[in-house]
């Protein structure tokens, strides 16, 4: 049995269906909703991870089978390997890895996956490079990429950058999706841990057209007093 056949064989026998089930619930897999068809095999991450680590050696060929499989926790367990791998890695393999995970942008089909694809590969890489390829993703039809977009900028926040972060919050401010809304807060509310000026000085430019999601998100950390006058 090859490796990847190994992995596969390895994750089923510890599938669970009824975690399945709340899983499917959980991550709203149904018909209409944000993630219509995800397939979970009902897998914990502290299990995935631990397989993760066995297959770390996996090629990204394989990988690639992973990632276009039809259960998350094959796509899931395929992020912690290349995560691994990426960390692991020169700037030659850094490159391979990033462009790698790009074009499989389509597959990372989850709020959960972005999350950990955005900061770790795909804002990681961008730290000392041209940053454009974040405003296209911003501006896609496709809601995962306009997320990575967003969330690949704590990268740079954890790195005292700010100012991609404020202009992607931006172009997203009108998104009509509540999962950019939270990400967009989420990445303003890290701006305000590290500098929280100028996390008010966007907020007053912009918190009376900002859906209130994605203000409550960016003010969650703020006096009650600074809460109740941006919420008034």
């Amino acid at each position: 049995m090859n490796i990847l056949a190994s992995l596969q064989k390895e994750i089923q026998e510890i599938a669970d269906s009824q975690r399945a089930k709340t899983l499917q619930r959980f991550f709203k897999t149904q018909k209409g909703e944000y993630a219509e068809g995800d397939i979970f095999l009902g897998i914990n991450v502290p299990r995935l991870r631990k397989i993760a680590k066995k297959y770390k050696d996996l090629s990204l060929i394989d990988l690639r089978k992973l990632i276009q499989a039809k259960f998350h926790e094959y796509r899931q367990i395929a992020l912690f390997i290349l995560i691994d791998k990426y960390q692991n890695s020169d700037y030659k393999e850094k490159k391979e890895i990033f462009d790698f995970c790009l074009e499989q942008i389509k597959y990372i089909n989850n709020w959960d996956l972005v999350d950990l694809l955005a900061p770790k590969i795909i804002g990681n890489f961008l730290l000392k490079r041209e940053r454009e390829i974040l405003y296209r993703l911003a501006r896609s039809q496709h809601l995962w990429s306009r997320r990575i977009s967003i969330v690949a900028t704590f990268a740079f926040i954890k790195n005292n950058e700010f100012g991609d972060t404020l202009k992607i919050a931006t172009i997203l401010l009108n998104d009509q999706h509540h999962l950019i809304h939270k990400a967009t807060g989420w990445m303003l509310r890290e701006v305000g841990k590290k500098n929280q000026e100028l996390e008010e000085k966007f907020l007053l430019s912009y918190y009376q057209e900002m859906p209130r999601t994605m203000l409550r998100y960016a003010i969650e950390k703020f006096s009650p007093s600074k809460r109740k006058f941006y919420l008034k």
